[in-house]
Formats: C-alpha cells, sequence, structure tokens
C-alpha cells in the first residue's frame, strides 16, 4: 500500500457526511444540456469571468471581474501590467475550453502539461518553460491583498525528483479513478493536495490546480462545475485555503499522513459550490433556466389537479415527444411528480 492509499484510509465520519451532502444535492440538479441553453450560456459566460478574476487574484494580479470582462471583450486596459493581462487572458480561454470540451479532454501527464502550456501562452516572462515541469527549485508563498509574498508556507518538491512524483501521482490517481475504490471527490481531493505539494511547474501552479479542479469535477459528473465559480470560493477563504494545504502537506513523507484538514475545507468549498447550483434551481430561478416548452408544461400543470402526457400536450400544443422530455426534466428537478404507471401514468405538480 503506497502513501497516498495509506492517507485514505480511517477517514473521520466528517468527511463521509460531507461527501454524502455534496452527492444528494448533485441528484437534484439536471445537466445543462435540458435546461434553456440561452441562459446556462449566460450563466457560463459569467462563472468565466468571475473564475478568471478569482483564480488570477490569489496568485497575487489585480484585476477586478469588471476589469477581467472589459479586456476579454477586447478594450484597452492600459492601467494594468501586460503580466496580469497576459495570465487574465490565458486562464479564461483555458477554462473556456475545459467548460466546453471536458469529455473530449483526457486526464493524463501529457495533458496536464498542455494545459499548463495554454495557461500561460500569452505571458511572455514563461516562455521558456511552458509546458515542462520544473528545473529549478521554487517554494509556495502567501500573497497579500496587494500582490506581495507575506512569507513562504513550505519547500516542494526537488526539481530532480518532479517528473517521477508526477508519473506516480498521475498513474495512482487514473488507477484509483478507474476501479472506484474511493468516492471519486476523495481522489480528486488527494491528487490536488499533492500536486500542489509537488509544485511541479516553474509558475502557474495554482492557477492550473484550479482548472484541474473543474475538469476533474466535470469528468467524475459534477455537471454544474460551468455555473457556479470554485474559484471564487477559493478566494474568499482563501487564508484557510493555506492553512488547510500546509496542516495536510507538512504531514506527508512522514510516518502518520493526514490528508482530513485538506479535505475539509475542499469539501465544504464543494457544498457551497453545489448548493448555489441548487439554488439557481429555486422557484425564483426556474423560470430563467427551463426553454419555452418545459415552462408550458410547468404552468399548465400547476393550474390542474393532474393530467396524462397526451392531455398535457392537446391543452399546451406542445408535441407528445417534447412533453414527455419536459416531464422528465421536471420530475428529475422535483418540480412535478409521477402518479402511477404504464399508460394510466398521470403527473402533478409537487
Amino acid at each position: 500500500m503506497n502513501n497516498m492509499d495509506k492517507r485514505l484510509k480511517d477517514l473521520p465520519a466528517s468527511i463521509f457526511n460531507l461527501l454524502n451532502q455534496i452527492d444528494e444535492l448533485k441528484g437534484q440538479w439536471v445537466g445543462g444540456a435540458q435546461l434553456n441553453p440561452q441562459v446556462l450560456g449566460r450563466l457560463k459566460r459569467s462563472t468565466l469571468v468571475t473564475s478568471t478574476g478569482a483564480s488570477t487574484r490569489i496568485e497575487g494580479a489585480k484585476m477586478s471581474d469588471d476589469d477581467v470582462e472589459k479586456l476579454m471583450r477586447g478594450l484597452s486596459m492600459q492601467k494594468f501590467a501586460d503580466r496580469d493581462k497576459q495570465e487574465v487572458k490565458g486562464y479564461y480561454e483555458l477554462l473556456e475550453n475545459v467548460f466546453t470540451a471536458w469529455n473530449k479532454i483526457p486526464f493524463t501527464e501529457s495533458t496536464i502539461k498542455h494545459l499548463h502550456s495554454e495557461l500561460l501562452k500569452y505571458v511572455e516572462k514563461d516562455m521558456r518553460h511552458r509546458g515542462q515541469y520544473k528545473g529549478t527549485e521554487n517554494r509556495v508563498e502567501m500573497i497579500n491583498e496587494a500582490g506581495e509574498s507575506v512569507g513562504v508556507l513550505f519547500d516542494t518538491t526537488p526539481a530532480y525528483l518532479t517528473p517521477k512524483e508526477m508519473q506516480e501521482l498521475v498513474e495512482w490517481t487514473q488507477e484509483a479513478l478507474q476501479s472506484r475504490r474511493y468516492h471519486s471527490l476523495l481522489v480528486i481531493g488527494n491528487f490536488l493536495v499533492e500536486f500542489l505539494q509537488i509544485h511541479p511547474f516553474q509558475d502557474g501552479n495554482g492557477r492550473l490546480s484550479r482548472v484541474l479542479t473543474n475538469l476533474m469535477m466535470l469528468k467524475a459528473g459534477y455537471s454544474y462545475m460551468p455555473y457556479v465559480s470554485h474559484e471564487k470560493l477559493i478566494e474568499d477563504n482563501k487564508a484557510d485555503y493555506y492553512i488547510a494545504l500546509r496542516r495536510s502537506q507538512k504531514t506527508f513523507k512522514t510516518r502518520y499522513e493526514k490528508v482530513t484538514p485538506w479535505l475539509e475545507f475542499f469539501f465544504n468549498v464543494l457544498l457551497a459550490q453545489t448548493k448555489e447550483a441548487i439554488a439557481l434551481l429555486s422557484r425564483e430561478s426556474i423560470e430563467r433556466l427551463l426553454s419555452p416548452k418545459q415552462l408550458a408544461v410547468w404552468q399548465y400543470l400547476e393550474k390542474i389537479p393532474e393530467a396524462t402526457p397526451q392531455e398535457i400536450s392537446d391543452a399546451t400544443r406542445v408535441s407528445r415527444p417534447t412533453v414527455s422530455q419536459a416531464l422528465t426534466v421536471l420530475v428529475r428537478l422535483k418540480k412535478v411528480e409521477r402518479v402511477g404507471q404504464g399508460r394510466t401514468t398521470r403527473y402533478k405538480k409537487t
């Protein structure tokens, strides 16, 4: 049993309680393709701006969300350093690609290097080491509101050991996800804390870890990631983020490794993110998230005790197949419930 397996043995009940809460709420979320694509498109664009601003500010950039939006619309931003603008542009475009094509992006070492190269493709100072593991030692420093280092948090894996440790980490993560011997969020959480401990690249590790969080969560079935900013929740709890990482990482390569402090922080952030996603499905928001035909079906059922799919189709002038699709969405959203089975199936509002 290697160290990563040992870490995930004998975790406290609090960890599994958080996992259960996250997954219970996850079950209420309906995949984006089944909801109004125009509204979800607007939500995704807003999240891209928020996530880009938050993730780059964690590392010391100074652009507000409004500044990020203006930059990505092509407006001139003379008051900011070129590096800030280059980092923002790289993060925004890479995260947008992950949100769009996550199911076509394999989780491999070569992918991680490619994503790093894409993340820094506009940053002139990083041109020589894009997509390559570090050649010299680096350290993790905490950055304050002014973008200044306020101290070294910990030393990272030596450069000469980085390729070996990254290969072992990625191979363990791939196997653990495929075999499903642990909950996928335990595997993702362990990958992130170990990745940040290794700190495999000369620069961009924190930003890349958050892009990888989005990618891995989407691949694990958490399809609401593009609609609520994970990065913003990290930024809002930045001190706790650093403390949780440090409390776990300082035990690594000792006799008793403890990943619990990091997992508790990470899972609490994920739970808050999941709750925000479910809040999008509240009564106030649901009318925006449903397509016009889905909305017509729901509004009809609000007026009557119950109805068959054919009765709904006749009353709303929505085709029978579209009514069935709308009812599936509304049932999963817990806005209507099914009564009976087979040919006698009827539906009513919850």
